[in-house]
């Protein structure tokens, strides 16, 4: 019986896929055909004419899919649970489709949404998150139409909605695979989520870049509307712990599953509102497009993305079996690799306008949240106390083998004393006064004094007080290490995602530097820094016999003045800067002498700091 169910699961899949395959082709040429084509606009990132009306090639493979599936199996039992969720799924596809055709008002096409969905709600699909069913029915309601607009948002980039609600609902069909008794019980579930999954995946196929066809807000919609409702159907309630924490883990799930979504409209949301841009206008400004912005390749902004979903589909499964406490930590690292990560990407100029938090606009807020969200002071202070919580409870963890049990009520009375001590320590070692965007190595001597004492600090108070009974040298021994990576990780995160980005980024002409000195290392700066000049350095060459096949900066010294046309010719280099300071002139007509010679077109130029 079980590998019956399983074969059909497989089966649906598949069929849902070839169809899609099939469908999509079909769908392209009669949106060209009628003139359903996306013109390229200021407000949106594709820049050549696409077809349209895709969404229409995922709507029909996953229903035929699912309803042959179901007949095939058992109808009762698979297909006529889930008739009245896929029947408000049709209306939704076909509100999106009517937005496609007509280019409904978004505050029409909202209400339409909040009524379909309200008709599921009566008909008995709603979230378990709390006691109350009033408040459950709220946000469900919610849930569903949040989740379906912020595919809708997410559509900004070839492959990335349909990339990402395949990512998620892959997860969701695990968790609910992998769970106990999970063939006999979500049965039904499983087998609409392969034909979910199947439409997806071969629609995914035109629809990565370079895309050949969108899939419109019909397609948007309609699946952002079934995820969300498969997320909301069954809430998973074999986790662990009880009260606040359980409901905490119960909710968890659903939006980890959908999280790369609720993140970036929530991140749109917010940077449009501070602009004073309204929410609902497109633009060139989701987390997608300040990635394109920073340097990466448009496909490559994408496969950060699926990244980022997969890792949040990886702890919506991981919930399920490791303690809560152990994916408390989990999360939390996460959310603050997240935060640093998004902190980043809001630093993108996107915007003409002049964000209400500028000097001009300061009048109009309170100090403190000007030195919060402005000055920053204030907001590393929080960071600090969040960091040494982590830290602290992550130390108790690994300690004692992923369970606080009976030392949990000796972490919250010593919590309050660490706190207290490490941030007077960074405040009285400076910490706080360094620039986190000029952060450099040479700042974590500083930071492991800071740590050093506000670790030693607290131990010799707990000393005092309790005399160190029922706490554990080796958790402020792990403490410490922790403490020590996080503190530089957060200050350094920006230096490394530059670093890292520009690492990546490797387009340009292959470029040489001649003169791995104070001279050339400038320049490498600006050949980092300065994307305008299009160059991609390759590596030094100098004269330095002590310096020659060692690295600088990352970058090798490929050799000296001997080796240039061996040089040229091995790694086709396109342009060589001449970075010294003295005969720097005499240098530049040697090279290019050495390039003539050889028949190489090599442009040479000379590095000049101009003080003006």
């Amino acid at each position: 019986m079980m590998t019956s169910q399983i074969y059909s699961y497989f089966l649906t899949f598949g069929g849902s896929l070839v169809l899609s395959l099939i469908l999509t082709p079909v769908v392209r040429k009669a949106a060209i055909a009628s003139g359903q084509v996306a013109v390229p606009k200021d407000d949106r990132w594709h820049k050549k004419p696409t077809a349209l009306l895709g969404g229409a090639s995922i709507f029909l493979a996953m229903w035929i899919a699912w309803i042959l599936a179901a007949r095939l199996t058992n109808w009762t039992t698979h297909g006529h649970p889930y008739l009245p969720m896929m029947l408000c799924a049709s209306a939704v596809f076909a509100l999106g489709l009517a937005d496609d055709i007509f280019a409904m008002d978004p505050q029409h096409k909202l209400a339409g949404q909040i009524i379909i969905t309200a008709v599921l709600m009566f008909l008995g699909f709603r979230l378990g998150w709390s006691d109350s069913k009033t408040l459950n029915l709220f946000l469900s309601i919610l849930w569903v139409v949040g989740i379906t607009n912020a595919f809708n948002l997410l559509d900004n980039m070839d492959g990335l909605a349909t990339g990402v609600a395949f990512i998620g609902g892959a997860f969701l069909f695990l968790w609910h695979f992998l769970g106990p008794y999970a063939i006999f019980l979500e049965g039904p579930l499983l087998l609409l989520a392969a034909a979910y999954l199947g439409a997806l995946l071969g629609f995914l196929v035109y629809n990565f870049h370079p895309a050949s066809i969108f899939m419109g807000d019909a397609g948007s919609l309609f699946i952002g509307f079934v995820l969300a409702c498969l997320t909301m159907t069954k809430s998973p309630q074999q986790v662990h712990g009880t009260g606040f924490v359980n409901v905490l883990s119960v909710m968890a799930i659903p939006i980890f599953i959908v999280f790369i979504p609720i993140l970036d409209t929530g991140f749109v949301s917010f940077m449009r509102k501070l602009f004073r841009r309204p929410i609902s206008q497109g633009g060139r400004d989701h987390s997608s497009h300040r990635m394109v912005a920073i340097g990466l390749s448009e496909k490559r902004a994408v496969l950060v993305l699926y990244g980022f979903a997969v890792v949040s589909g990886f702890i919506a499964l991981a919930i399920r079996y490791v303690s809560v406490w152990s994916s408390l930590a989990l999360t939390a690292f996460y959310l603050l690799f997240v935060l640093f990560f998004w902190i980043y990407l809001a630093k993108v100029k996107v915007y003409p306008e002049k964000s209400v938090l500028s000097e001009e606009n300061a009048g109009r807020f309170t100090p403190i949240l000007v030195e919060i969200t402005y000055r920053r002071r204030l907001f590393e202070v929080l960071l600090d106390l969040v960091l040494i919580t982590i830290a602290y409870y992550t130390a108790y963890l690994l300690r004692f083998e992923g369970s606080m049990g009976k030392d949990f009520h000796v972490f919250l009375n010593s919590l309050p004393i660490l706190i207290a001590c490490q941030i007077l320590a960074f405040y009285v070692m400076g910490v706080y006064r360094g620039v986190w965007e000029s952060t450099s190595l040479s700042d974590l001597i500083g930071y492991i004094k800071a740590v050093t004492a506000g670790t030693v600090l607290p131990i010799l108070i707990l000393l005092g007080i309790y005399r160190f009974q029922s706490f554990s040298r080796a958790v402020f021994a792990i403490y410490w290490i922790l403490m020590l990576v996080l503190i530089s990780l957060s200050r350094l995160s920006f230096r490394l995602l530059d670093e890292g980005i520009r690492k990546g980024n490797l387009t340009g002409k292959p470029t040489l530097i001649y003169g791995a000195g104070v001279g050339g290392q400038m320049a490498l700066k600006e050949l980092e820094t300065n994307r305008n000049l299009q160059l991609l350095l390759v590596g030094f060459i100098d004269d330095n016999p002590r310096i020659q096949q060692k690295r600088i900066k990352g970058y090798p010294v490929l050799g000296g003045g001997k080796d240039l046309s061996e040089i040229i010719k091995r790694h086709g280099i396109k342009e060589v800067i001449v970075a010294f300071k003295k005969n720097g002139l005499e240098k530049k007509k040697e090279i290019r002498r050495v390039c003539a010679g050889m028949g190489a077109e090599v442009e040479v130029k000379q590095m000049q700091l101009v003080l003006a």
